[in-house]
């Protein structure tokens, strides 16, 4: 599934080809993805300018002068740009054509993902009950530890609680807990403060990383521009069971997690 950084990333890559261009037609081959998508979207975003490209969570939200399209990348989508008028392949179910002559194609084999259209998304059942956004100043060890007193779930589910903090997927959050030296089964209640700064500081930085790498590609993601991300190739410890740390030597350990492989060094992390 496509985490926070590789939807960051998508952000970045159709931002500059979407701002400020007028939509001119909205094809739509396949309503039935996790949501429908509706029916009335080409009348409601037709004739329209986009004015801003923004993300929240793992949502980008396209702007444009009455409403806005509230986009989940799901398991498997993609938002790429595209010649309008290039032929569809077998999965890509939506097209926002531009007056530039582009045109920003959905592609999602498994259509667990949606597009949806709101007048105040912030305020739309997706958004907003979610937490702070990691890179934001809201974000910090402090709220980490207060959101955990009392908490007996381990600290690795915890931090990837949308309600704690937003988009520290499973990839993320074992790259962070490796970095701050804590073991993933810990009881978020039995974290100390110290541990929680250190911990959002890290959490902090792999995401910040992560971005500027393009993501991590897993499988079948790639960015709005095409082109694949690269943070996977400094993976410390994620998908790496068995395999020998590569600060201590010591064999990573790997277990389930709320449902979720997790992988660990039992030397470094305590």
């Amino acid at each position: 599934m496509p985490e926070l950084p590789e939807v960051e990333t998508t952000r970045r890559g159709i931002a500059p080809h979407l701002e400020g261009r007028q939509v001119t037609r909205v094809i739509v081959r396949e309503r039935r993805l996790r949501w429908p998508v509706p029916e009335d979207l080409d009348v409601r975003l037709s004739g329209q300018r986009v004015l801003r490209v923004m993300r929240r969570a793992k949502y980008l939200l396209l702007e444009a002068e009455t409403g806005t399209l509230i986009a989940h990348l799901g398991m498997s989508g993609s938002l790429r740009l595209v010649e309008a008028g290039t032929a569809a392949k077998k999965h890509a179910h939506v097209d926002i054509e531009l007056d530039s002559g582009l045109a920003l194609r959905y592609h999602d084999p498994r259509r667990f993902g949606a597009l949806l259209w709101s007048t105040a998304p912030l305020e739309h059942a997706l958004l907003r009950r979610l937490g702070p956004e990691p890179l934001g100043e809201a974000f910090d060890g402090e709220r980490l530890h207060q959101c955990a007193r009392g908490k007996r779930v381990a600290v690795k589910p915890f931090i990837m609680d949308n309600a704690v903090v937003v988009g520290v997927g499973n990839i993320y959050a074992s790259e962070a807990l490796f970095a701050a030296g804590i073991d993933p089964r810990r009881e978020a209640g039995a974290v100390s403060r110290e541990e929680y700064q250190r911990l959002a500081g890290e959490i902090r930085a792999v995401l910040a990383r992560a971005i500027e790498s393009g993501g991590t590609t897993l499988r079948d993601f790639v960015g709005g521009d095409g082109k694949p991300g690269y943070f996977q190739q400094t993976l410390q410890v994620y998908g790496r069971g068995g395999q020998f740390c590569r600060i201590c030597g010591t064999t990573l350990s790997e277990i389930r997690l709320g449902q979720r492989a997790s992988v660990y060094c039992p030397h470094c992390q305590r």
